[in-house]
Formats: structure tokens, C-alpha cells, sequence
């Protein structure tokens, strides 16, 4: 199965670059994602729980990181085993380029599963697959972005209920606070 597509990120090439090789923002954005460790370097370590038309499992798997471009390019490749329900694996060319109101991000995903999940068929396979790319990157979109701006009314309410943010203060999500 491949796919590709991109997101336009409201947040600097640098920030959305050091998003794509955190551990904690791969476990917060990775559907089903227990635990990430390790790091860009010597790759990573997951464990994700997913549910896959009938079959639910658990899947240990690895992940590393080739062809890095800093703040360009970077190829991630991962291959996870679930036990009896098979295994899985692919790859992702993630692209990052700057545009006006921050980055775009280019992605093209390919995978591929075996044992008791390719027996669903590829039609099952590749609409999970297809979903579970389109939430990692929605919710790798909103942890880089932060929560979505309010108006500026919301903004006036938020204020006058909580005076220690400070006026004209705007909420950033974790990850921004985190940079800065």
C-alpha cells in the first residue's frame, strides 16, 4: 500500500523538524501508541495496540531514521511484530519546506502486513492504514500548532475569567511551550 500527501504547518521548518525526531511527540501523535524510546540517532522503540478489522494486537517494533537532510528530509523505516496477528512494516519520506505561514509538510507512506492480517484483505488493510496515517499527521499537526486560535472575543472572555494569563495572552500547546 502507498499513499502520499502534506500538511500545511502554521509553525517554523525548525519547530515541525524537531517535532518529527521527539520521542514524546511520536507517542502523543502515533495512534494506539504505548511507549517511544529511544532517539534520532540510534532510532526508536514502540509499542502500539491496534485494532484491525477483527484482530486486535499488540505490536513491538522498531523504527530508524535514514537519508537525513537537517531540517529537510528524513526517511523513517519501521517494522513491528504482533505476535500471532502478524507483522508490519513500511516506511515514510517526510519532506519539510518553508512557505509563508510556516511549513509544509510531504509525506509518502508505504507498508505492507503479513501473518493473520494480510488474510483481511487488502481493502481492510489499506483503509486502516490510510487512517491511521491521516490521524498521525492531524495530530501531529495540532501538537506542533498548538490548540486552534480563538477569536479575538474568546480571547476577551478567557482574559477577564482567568486574569494570571495575562492580557492578550495567547494559550500555546505543549510542544511550543516546550521550545519556547
Amino acid at each position: 500500500m502507498q499513499m502520499s500527501d502534506s500538511r500545511e504547518i502554521k509553525a517554523s521548518p525548525k519547530a515541525v523538524w524537531e517535532a518529527i525526531l521527539n520521542p514524546e511527540v511520536l507517542k502523543e501523535c502515533i495512534p494506539g501508541c504505548t511507549e517511544v524510546t529511544g532517539s534520532p540517532s540510534e532510532g526508536f522503540e514502540a509499542t502500539v495496540t491496534q485494532k484491525i478489522g477483527p484482530v486486535k494486537a499488540t505490536f513491538k517494533g522498531a523504527v530508524s531514521l535514514s537519508n537525513i537532510v537537517e531540517g529537510k528530509t528524513v526517511t523513517l523505516s519501521g517494522e513491528g511484530k504482533g505476535g500471532p496477528a502478524g507483522f508490519a512494516k513500511g516506511g515514510a519520506v517526510v519532506s519539510l519546506e518553508p512557505i509563508p505561514n510556516g511549513t509544509k509538510l510531504t509525506y509518502d507512506v508505504e507498508a505492507s502486513v503479513g501473518g493473520k492480517l494480510a488474510q483481511l484483505g487488502s481493502r481492510i488493510i489499506d483503509g486502516v492504514a490510510k487512517k491511521m496515517a491521516d490521524e498521525f499527521f492531524t495530530r501531529f499537526q495540532e501538537t506542533v500548532e498548538g490548540p486552534a486560535q480563538e477569536s479575538e472575543s474568546d480571547v476577551q472572555e478567557s482574559v477577564a475569567v482567568t486574569p494570571e494569563a495575562g492580557e492578550g495572552e495567547k494559550k500555546k500547546g505543549w510542544f511550543k511551550r516546550l521550545l519556547g
